[in-house]
């Protein structure tokens, strides 16, 4: 008989997002932040795009039955412990998105968390979200999410705040808990006034806790924001309590920037490599 595998069943994520080619966003950082947060991360794949550090070329939708179809059979058989979304895209996916979840008892009232990352834009600008979706994440996603994280972009889209200082942060917190969040993080990292530290505010309703952290002198931020909230959902699942969860989240990212590299002509990615051991340079374990 050969040797007993020694694994431990971990925590179990999912993340509801697009693919990035360049391996820089989306899917790719989720599930690498996810690995390096020590949890098993899913997948269900809302939208194909043909990206790079330059800008996205090109963005395929996949149909919404099938969004939810992947859902559903890790559901069924894997179980799940927290979701995070990402690049949804359209309100037919929203829509079908939010039917999945109130089946399976995520978000809301349900047992399992729920981070809605509001990913609307790239960070070079372009769309990845139609209008009708902008509207489907008001009325729809925002009011199950345990936490969603936007930067002051989406802010701005999803409630025409424009954020310059730490009260506009706090205005914008609590439009979005209007909506129906429990929590809501409004990231600082685009915030001009802020030179020396990037402040993030988290509003439950009727506190605010700030995350300041330092400012890292790098252009290669590309994928920060979805590493940020797939730590925090890492956490979650994990089972600490949001601002924890958002604290872990919060270390993470921080360290992810600090070794981000170039890569291509553009925007190069944060890093999870930080996070792992080199173990073969370790060959004997």
């Amino acid at each position: 008989m050969g040797e007993r595998a020694v694994g431990v069943t971990p925590p179990r994520v999912m993340t509801v997002a697009g693919t990035d080619s360049g391996g820089g966003a989306g899917a790719a950082a989720d599930l690498r932040a996810f690995a390096a947060c020590g949890v098993h991360g899913c997948l269900a794949v809302c939208a194909v795009t043909a990206q790079n550090s330059v800008g996205v070329h090109v963005v395929h939708g996949v149909p919404p039955d099938v969004v939810a179809a992947q859902i559903t059979a890790v559901v069924e058989d894997i179980g799940l412990d927290a979701v995070k979304t990402g690049m949804l895209g359209t309100a037919e996916v929203v829509e079908a998105l939010v039917r999945t979840c109130d089946d399976a008892g995520i978000g809301g009232d349900g047992p399992v968390p729920l981070v809605v990352d509001p990913v609307l834009a790239s960070m070079h600008g372009d769309a990845l979200a139609s209008t009708a979706a902008v509207e489907s994440y008001r009325a729809l996603l925002l009011p199950r999410a345990t936490v969603t994280t936007p930067n002051l972009d989406e802010v701005r889209l999803l409630v025409g705040v424009d954020v310059r200082d730490r009260a506009g942060q706090h205005e914008a917190a609590k439009a979005l808990h209007d909506l129906g969040a429990r929590h809501v993080l409004v990231k600082g990292g685009h915030l001009a006034g802020d030179t020396e530290a990037s402040v993030d505010v988290l509003y439950d309703g009727s506190t605010f806790t700030e995350f300041p952290g330092p400012r890292v002198d790098t252009e290669n931020t590309h994928g920060g924001g979805d590493s940020f909230a797939a730590a925090i959902t890492a956490g979650l699942a994990r089972g600490l309590p949001v601002p924890e969860a958002v604290a872990f989240g919060k270390r993470y990212v921080v360290e992810a920037v600090r070794h981000s590299f170039a890569l291509g002509a553009g925007y190069g990615p944060v890093s999870a490599l930080w996070a792992t051991r080199p173990w073969w340079e370790h060959p004997d374990g």
